[in-house]
């Protein structure tokens, strides 16, 4: 199969307050000063091997998290936990998994329970995407959004819950996109996917507080693999989406005037996965995408 552990063409970045650098670049992020309360905690990421998975994954190995990489290709998986490890992960398991299948969803969350001994914060990050004006798609094609784009993230988030409503704690944080928030030609069935799960991360913020459970979603907008060591052979990033002429284009349309990167989106989902630095905030839906989208 050709999406597990993959991305849609959307996200971008945000702006730190820092020197402008020219289209494209990106900002290092700063050191480390902050504890975000993550050391050694349970986090669980599906889709960790390429794209932005993958730089989710670095960035929960820099706070000393214990990780488990939920991904479909367990090779390139692999290779982001050997980074990881190297990056000051407390321990980082990989383990086969197809989110579209409960059972799979299930028995990823048991392998992080087994060894960890909880889930204290899940990633729904697996999402897949061809871009194609409504008219072209067929409904196999709107299957196959629907499953990966929606049924995956039912699937992991209830078998997350069942881990950790007993314990009494835990964060969810979804990948949306912002073609939910305002529609995107040649992304119709995919965007109205990525509302649904704005919608239901909503409810289930609702529904779970009570049990010290927080839910959000982070919406990216274009976000580009900086190097093809960061994308799989299987992922749709293997092969460009943009032309460097169709990215001076996307980035002089944006506000902050470049394109995003994986880890701008990282930054984001860290933060909200955080105890300590969003342990108030739930129920919210973040675009992180150089301000394409600043619906209030």
């Amino acid at each position: 199969r050709d999406y597990a552990g993959d991305w849609s063409s959307d996200v971008c970045s945000s702006d730190l307050g820092l020197p402008r650098l020219k289209n494209n670049q990106s900002i290092n992020p700063p050191e480390k000063s902050v504890d975000l309360g993550l050391k050694e905690k349970s986090v669980v990421i599906t889709g960790g091997g390429s794209n932005i998975g993958r730089a989710l994954v670095l960035g929960f190995a820099a706070e000393g998290a214990r990780i488990t990489i939920g991904d479909i290709d367990e090779t390139q998986a692999g290779k982001v936990a050997e980074l990881a490890r190297a990056a000051g992960a407390a321990d980082v398991q990989v383990v086969r998994t197809d989110v579209t299948q409960l059972d799979q969803a299930k028995a990823l969350m048991d392998a992080a329970v087994s060894r960890y001994g909880a889930i204290d914060a899940l990633v729904n990050n697996v999402g897949w995407d061809q871009l194609m004006f409504f008219m072209q798609t067929t409904p196999d094609f709107w299957e196959k959004i629907i499953r990966i784009n929606f049924h995956g993230v039912l699937n992991c988030t209830h078998a997350a819950l069942e881990k950790m409503i007993p314990a009494g704690s835990g964060s969810i944080v979804s990948i949306s996109s912002d073609a939910s928030r305002q529609g995107e030609a040649k992304e119709a069935v995919y965007g109205g996917m990525k509302a649904a799960v704005n919608s239901f991360m909503k409810t289930i913020a609702k529904e779970n507080g009570r049990y010290g459970i927080r839910c959000n979603c982070v919406c990216p907008g274009v976000t580009i693999p900086e190097t093809e060591e960061e994308v799989g052979k299987g992922s749709m990033w293997a092969k460009p989406l943009f032309t460097p002429d169709q990215l001076e284009k996307v980035a002089a349309s944006l506000p902050l005037k470049k394109v995003g990167r994986p880890r701008d989106i990282a930054n984001s989902v860290v933060f909200l996965s955080s105890p300590l630095a969003a342990g108030h905030v739930t129920g919210q839906v973040l675009s992180v995408s150089g301000g394409y989208s600043m619906i209030g």
